[in-house]
């Protein structure tokens, strides 16, 4: 299917606008594109091996949502749907915004077929920072496939869901290049890259996140897809202050997987990260505990991000967004992606 042009919604071309209830011919309008959409993405999905996938990504101006479906392994939840709303500047009075979210919400659930309560609902604000903010909800933990491997996601705790669906790509070409490799997995979050270097062969891997949190839960994805931990190590570390005494400690990879988040202070770190300003320092960092024929994935999803002229122009480095963006993606600024040599 073809990508379309999708509006930043921090144009100001999208702001101040008042948005009332849904209208009835919009609402069909918004149905025939999701059930359409559902049609064909479930049936690319099932090919490839993917649990997860998205099946409506801004489709139509009126209804900025981000729709995606997950397949539990477990037969009793069945499919399970993640809707979040994206921010546009559009103004509502909260009750009619509620009204506006559950009536789309229900249409959702009826055009993909599954109960109401299988819709997890989620509103996203540009004004929170926070990359992996809580919700309050508990929500329930299930596994899904992808490609081989399964992950375990949560579509109600938190603002993400576990499983970056964008970095699928990615996460393939990782496990082609793992083969006889030690592989750094920097801001791991769950470990999802650790896991299909795992599945592609890595001889070991030490995977680094702040969070005891995404630990466990890598830890959980780790013992689910049978990996040996005396080979894949998971760390707990401020990466920024890991990076300082990696090299002193001699620690030396094949593949660096660096996939920081664009803004962090959280109370554990010793300072902030902004992935704009310290990412030259923070791949410059990386690259040092390459051995020769190293290479370094450097990815941010800052839609407003510019690399550094110095890393630009550097010859061992070159851009790779084109063969890691999704197919079922329709946003193509979800992220970009960067291969750096030693």
């Amino acid at each position: 299917m073809a990508a379309d042009a999708i509006p930043d919604p921090s144009s100001p071309a999208s702001g101040a606008v008042l948005r009332t209830g849904v209208q009835p011919v919009a609402l069909q309008a918004f149905a025939a594109r999701l059930g359409k959409n559902a049609r064909h993405w479930g049936k690319w999905a099932r090919r490839r091996d993917f649990g997860a996938w998205r099946v409506y990504d801004r489709d139509l101006p009126e209804f900025p949502l981000a729709i995606d479906c997950y397949a539990a392994l477990d037969p009793a939840l069945g499919l399970r749907v993640h809707l979040q709303e994206i921010e546009t500047g559009w103004q509502q009075e909260e009750a009619a915004h509620r009204g506006w979210l559950a009536e789309v919400s229900s249409e959702t659930a009826r055009v993909l077929g599954v109960a109401r309560a299988a819709v997890a609902v989620k509103e996203r604000r540009r004004h929170g920072r926070e990359q992996h903010g809580k919700t309050g909800s508990r929500g329930r933990e299930f596994a899904v496939r992808e490609a081989g491997q399964r992950f375990l996601v949560n579509l109600d705790a938190y603002l993400d869901t576990g499983l970056f669906l964008d970095h699928r790509a990615l996460r393939a070409l990782v496990r082609e290049r793992a083969a006889g490799r030690r592989v750094l997995n920097l801001f791991a979050y769950t470990g999802s890259f650790t896991v299909y270097a795992a599945a592609g062969g890595a001889l070991r891997s030490d995977t680094v996140d702040l969070s005891n949190t995404y630990l466990d839960w890598a830890a959980r994805n780790f013992a689910l897809n049978g990996m040996d931990l005396s080979r894949h190590v998971l760390i707990r570390a401020d990466v920024l202050e890991w990076l300082d005494h990696a090299l002193d400690e001699g620690r030396r990879y094949d593949l660096v997987v660096l996939d920081p988040p664009s803004f962090s202070n959280s109370k554990a770190m010793d300072d902030v990260l902004d992935v704009q300003r310290d990412h030259r320092w923070l791949i410059a960092n990386a690259r040092a505990l390459l051995d020769p024929g190293g290479e370094l994935y450097f990815s941010t999803n800052l839609r407003t991000f510019a690399l550094d002229a110095t890393l630009a122009a550097d010859p061992g480095g070159r851009e790779i967004t084109a063969q890691t963006l999704p197919d079922d993606f329709r946003d193509r600024r979800i992220h970009r992606v960067w291969r750096f040599g030693p």
